[in-house]
């Protein structure tokens, strides 16, 4: 194969058109019903979770994936091969700046704090045991269940300066675990910031339709890839050789199970 010499003016549209770091946007949302509500006793409104806290992160990471590995020896003489079997995440880190009212520290510390905890019972369960303050010396810690605290929709827009096109990274399963130390000193003043760590179970590149809402389940309903089992008709039909009745199925009132979304 020859190599073609290539003239700067057939490249050069390509490589002025490249993608900066510097365009982005997070969004919080798929947030449990009673995490939004323990977050509105700390003074951690919706609204800003859902608009002003993604826009106060600075400094974010596009999320990957990576695939851990087997060897198998032993189907060719001298030969290991690698094969794949687990699609592992990375966990994410996402920096912020922190406002005059602290809303989005308060954000962070309170979903932490509502993790684990399960020993204040601030759910209400019910025939549950008094929920024990935090100011008493018999307080302990107990996690609640994951489907309580785990966000579905916290979405990650990459795009450029024309606005034109864009990658959307859809979160399934994220949750903060780890807010890293915050320095402050009386030596100059500076813009305050935080960093947080996330975990998350997996998480989708495109957008995320009304048929991945449902099977995330982030808006309850039906899944539309389970069907409900259904009852067939019978008719009554005799054996022409002995004589005898028995009850046959009709299929003629069986549902299309080839939906179109």
């Amino acid at each position: 194969m020859s190599i073609r010499t290539r003239k700067i003016s057939e490249v050069k549209s390509l490589l002025t058109n490249v993608a900066q770091t510097s365009h982005y946007e997070v969004r919080f949302g798929g947030l449990p019903s009673e995490l939004i509500r323990y977050l509105a006793k700390r003074s951690v409104g919706r609204r800003f979770t859902a608009e002003d806290a993604g826009l106060l992160c600075f400094n974010a990471i596009i999320p990957t994936a990576r695939l851990a590995s087997g060897n198998v020896t032993g189907n060719y003489m001298g030969i290991t091969e690698k094969f794949a079997h687990t699609k592992m995440y990375n966990e994410i880190t996402l920096e912020f700046y922190v406002d005059t009212r602290y809303r989005n520290l308060k954000f962070i510390e309170s979903w932490v704090d509502f993790i684990a905890s399960g020993s204040t019972n601030p759910i209400g369960i019910i025939n549950e045991r008094p929920a024990i303050s935090e100011n008493n010396l018999n307080y302990f810690v107990r996690m609640q269940y994951p489907q309580e605290y785990k966000s579905n929709l916290t979405k990650i827009f990459k795009f450029d300066r024309d606005y034109q096109t864009f990658v959307e990274y859809n979160f399934v399963g994220l949750y903060p675990f780890q807010i890293n130390e915050i320095p402050i000193s009386y030596e100059g003043s500076q813009v305050m910031k935080m960093s947080v760590q996330f975990y998350y179970d997996r998480f989708i590149i495109g957008k995320v339709d009304s048929v991945n809402e449902h099977i995330i389940g982030n808006y309850g309903g039906r899944n539309p890839f389970f069907f409900e089992p259904f009852s067939s008709p019978v008719s009554t039909q005799v054996n022409p050789q002995t004589g005898t009745s028995f009850n046959a199925p009709t299929f003629t009132d069986i549902p299309d199970i080839n939906t179109n979304f």
